[in-house]
């Protein structure tokens, strides 16, 4: 708990120094509206202990929808401070206290699944980004898991996402594989149970898994960037190749663990760039 105070009250200070300049940065559309999250939540990163391994590179610096497992609301934080994005999250979460303030202030993009009309919409502020240039992370899985696997990818929302950028969009945009793996707690190589201590998922409460996962130490998250994949190919295409390129990049992060050298992959998926540590600033 007291581990838990410290990092809050470094926290609080740093979000109140640069909110006043995010918000001026979006209301005249400022380009530092978007690396003041990616600074934020490397601080936030270094704040909590997470450390950061990354293997491969995004693809280029254009417009990328990049699709990713999903373990914890940590995610949020680890990948922001890898490049500057924006996510995709169903509409509960603008209602938040707190979490649902900083996902607005990080222009992320709400979806009703509830109203097809809204839906519609949301997808077409996608594509308009996408367009614009942007990084645009969807959690395809649709919910967080247990960390131990992937679950399914769901091609429905990854459809509207293409039928929204039309046939007029710039063959730039890519489709982007990431996973996110968590691999060590406490300085501990991570297991199901320790594992399973990081992810957020089901029924389990926000707010006690908050505290929990800030007095815990030193955790260790692998990066893993995947092969880019036409936007042009269809949904189902897309979400499964995405799924199971997320699949074997876990696999291989879960059996490197900590500090080992990722495997070689099977020879139908091409070879990352030797892999990174990543600290936080």
């Amino acid at each position: 708990m007291i581990r838990f105070v410290l990092v809050i009250a470094c926290m609080v200070p740093l979000t109140l120094a640069l909110l006043p300049v995010h918000l001026l940065a979006l209301r005249y559309g400022w380009r530092i509206q978007r690396s003041i999250p990616q600074l934020y939540h490397r601080i936030v990163c270094r704040l909590i202990g997470v450390r950061i391994r990354q293997v491969g590179r995004r693809s280029g610096n254009g417009p990328v929808l990049i699709l990713a497992n999903h373990v914890s609301w940590l995610d949020i934080c680890v990948i922001s401070a890898m490049a500057p994005v924006s996510f995709v999250a169903k509409s509960e979460v603008a209602g938040w206290p707190v979490f649902g303030a900083l996902a607005k202030w990080q222009r992320t993009v709400f979806i009703d699944r509830q109203a097809r009309q809204r839906t519609g919409e949301a997808t077409a502020e996608i594509g308009g980004r996408l367009k614009d240039g942007e990084a645009i992370v969807l959690f395809a899985e649709g919910t967080s898991s247990d960390g131990s696997r992937v679950l399914p990818f769901r091609s429905a929302l990854i459809g509207a996402v293409h039928h929204a950028l039309g046939d007029e969009a710039p063959s730039a945009i890519v489709v982007q594989p990431m996973a996110v793996t968590y691999t060590g707690f406490g300085g501990l190589p991570i297991g199901r149970e320790l594992r399973q201590r990081v992810a957020w998922y089901g029924d389990a409460e926000l707010i006690p898994h908050f505290i929990a996962l800030l007095s815990a130490g030193a955790i260790d998250v692998t990066v893993s960037w995947g092969e880019p994949i036409p936007h042009t190919a269809d949904r189902k295409t897309i979400a499964r190749e995405a799924e199971i390129s997320v699949r074997r990049m876990c696999e291989a992060a879960r059996r490197a663990g900590v500090q080992g050298a990722i495997a070689p992959r099977p020879a139908s998926v091409a070879a990352p760039q030797p892999d990174a540590q990543f600290e936080p600033a």
